[in-house]
């Protein structure tokens, strides 16, 4: 099967998955997605949680008065995140960037992706999944996500990877005909249908058995 016919498959099978777009109950502006991204970093987002509400109390997730804020002043709204020291720069060093386009989501939105994802992944703290993930949940470019949970249906799919994220995701992209929603539908679901089958075992007995992966 073709990579196209693996997301209509899934999708039709699951159907449509709710996740962190901004207005939903998971994720009320996209400042909050963002924080999200860097805070649910090796941990749950059972530890995110009690750190996004106090933040939330102190700051309305707005970047200005996240930047009054230092390192040391930040990390005791954060610390059941773990890594919290961290997490406390990279979300400062996140404000900081989004102060240099005045915090304007609109105007950064009309930016090229390239740009914007170079951008990011020079703010300390964000590689490439959460990049990735803030472009295309927050600033409306879409892209491939190459998280534990892809790399792991691939492989039971049959399909050989290159290890290197950058080098996954650019054998992945040019295969995809998709719009924004369908690139943050398609992760989607990959990570439910990770979170469901945990093993070679759940995978055998899943509605993906038997298919192989073209890529």
């Amino acid at each position: 099967m073709t990579l196209m016919e693996l997301y209509h498959l899934m999708a039709k099978e699951m159907g449509p998955q709710p996740w962190l777009r901004p207005g939903t109950p998971w994720a009320e502006t996209p400042v909050e997605i963002m924080l999200g991204a860097i805070l649910v970093q090796n941990t749950n987002w059972r530890n995110v949680e009690p750190s996004l509400i106090k933040i939330k109390a102190a700051t309305q997730f707005e970047p200005a008065k996240l930047r009054t804020y230092t390192p040391e002043t930040l990390v005791p709204l954060i610390q059941s995140s773990g890594f919290y020291h961290r997490k406390s720069e990279a979300i400062l060093a996140l404000a900081a960037w989004l102060g240099t386009a005045n915090d304007d989501l609109t105007a950064l939105r009309q930016r090229d992706g390239a740009s914007l994802r170079q951008d990011l992944l020079a703010i300390t703290g964000i590689g490439n999944e959460t990049a990735d993930y803030i472009l295309m949940y927050t600033l409306d470019h879409g892209t491939f996500m190459v998280d534990t949970y892809a790399r792991r249906l691939f492989t039971w799919l049959g399909a050989t990877m290159p290890k290197t994220y950058p080098a996954f995701q650019r054998k992945v992209l040019p295969q995809l005909a998709f719009t924004l929603t369908d690139f943050q539908e398609f992760h989607a679901l990959i990570d439910e249908f990770g979170k469901r089958i945990k093993s070679s075992a759940d995978f055998e007995q899943s509605f993906l058995a038997g298919q192989h992966l073209s890529i």
